[in-house]
């Protein structure tokens, strides 16, 4: 049985990789990031992941990464380089703009170390800015490497995320043509209940770094969520200033700003902001500042209080053994910038469907 060798390139915490390792098949084995405390979060949960900090810009950076790639045996990519300028105004350089230049650091040690198997995860509006103009550029770039490519938006709701996230990806094969997964979109869908409910009981302030848990599982998700763990990480909640809690105490379950005196709307302009989720839905994009209240659709249904970082993780389909390393701000960073669990669970089960 072919065993699928993973180097995980812009890995942030691991989601990407810690949902690929749900299928048997897939390990990984080398980690990058330049981000020295998300690889410290990665470290303490795929332990037996080697991990490397470091600009893989840099030229000793890079040829470490493929040296240490060829001596493990990675056989597969996986990984979402961030591309600042696929916008209107970087058309005129495409892949060539220097701010791309992470795009085409990654294919570049795609092409180096011939995997059979990589997986780019990047944000939606890529296949669609300059009406595709981008999304042609790497296509051009992955057929002249020789590979097969599927490629398209998933819907983290669609493959039992409690979230409306969607990211486009590619996948790619050297050896014949693949298919990224198809969810389910008229199953029952994972809501903000199920996944959150039993953590309902943290005011303002309250809850600490690891924790005993007080309450029972009350739906499958939840279950599954436990599994393995037997304290609970993460869920503290934001100490929220007098003025937010007054807000919040206007705000009736599972409603948002329309109920707000005008007096104290303040200067936000977009619709989602002070909303509360509501308890028989999908979450909104989990994004990085899921910890203020005037952020978004991120309040608690009924409580005084944005959603904990525990309870973000959830949201994202990260379960509870998975601990979350770093200041409150680094650990938002790597819960809002991660690929939900389940959804490259999806993609990982699709690969080894295929080959």
């Amino acid at each position: 049985m072919r065993m699928f060798r993973i180097l995980d390139l812009f890995s942030g915490a691991g989601g990407f990789s810690y949902g690929m390792e749900k299928n048997s098949r897939f390990k990984t084995v080398l980690a990058t990031d330049i981000n020295d405390v998300a690889l410290e979060t990665f470290r303490h949960n795929i332990p037996s992941a080697e991990t490397l900090v470091g600009d893989i810009t840099n030229r000793s950076v890079k040829d470490e990464i493929l040296s240490r790639s060829r001596r493990l045996g990675v056989n597969m990519i996986i990984g979402g380089p961030p591309c600042q300028g696929f916008s209107l105004k970087g058309k005129k350089m495409g892949l060539a703009d220097p701010r791309n230049y992470l795009f085409n650091e990654y294919l570049n040690i795609v092409e180096s170390l011939s995997p059979e198997v990589f997986v780019i995860e990047n944000v939606k509006a890529l296949l669609s800015t300059s009406a595709g103009w981008f999304k042609n550029q790497i296509l051009e770039r992955i057929d002249a490497l020789g590979y097969y490519v599927d490629f398209g938006v998933l819907t983290a709701s669609d493959f039992g995320v409690p979230q409306t996230r969607q990211r486009a990806f590619f996948l790619c094969s050297k050896s014949e043509k693949t298919k990224l997964p198809v969810g389910s979109n008229d199953g029952p869908t994972t809501t903000v209940r199920d996944a959150i409910s039993d953590l309902a009981y943290l005011n303002s302030g309250e809850g600490d770094f690891v924790q005993e848990y007080i309450t029972k599982p009350t739906s499958n998700y939840q279950k599954e969520m436990r599994m393995g763990s037997s304290k609970l990480y993460n869920h503290k909640a934001s100490n929220h200033s007098e003025i937010a809690l007054l807000k919040l105490s206007m705000i009736p379950p599972e409603c948002g700003k329309e109920h707000l005196p005008k007096n104290l709307l303040g200067k936000q302009k977009f619709s989602g902001t002070w909303g509360r989720l509501k308890w028989d839905e999908v979450s909104p994009t989990i994004d990085t500042r899921f910890d203020a209240c005037s952020n978004g659709t991120n309040n608690h249904p009924f409580l005084n209080r944005a959603i904990t970082p525990r309870e973000a993780a959830r949201l994202q389909s990260f379960d509870d053994r998975f601990v979350f390393l770093g200041t409150k701000v680094a650990v938002r960073q790597q819960i809002g910038n991660a690929v939900p669990p389940l959804l490259a669970k999806a993609i990982a089960n699709r690969i080894a469907e295929i080959l």
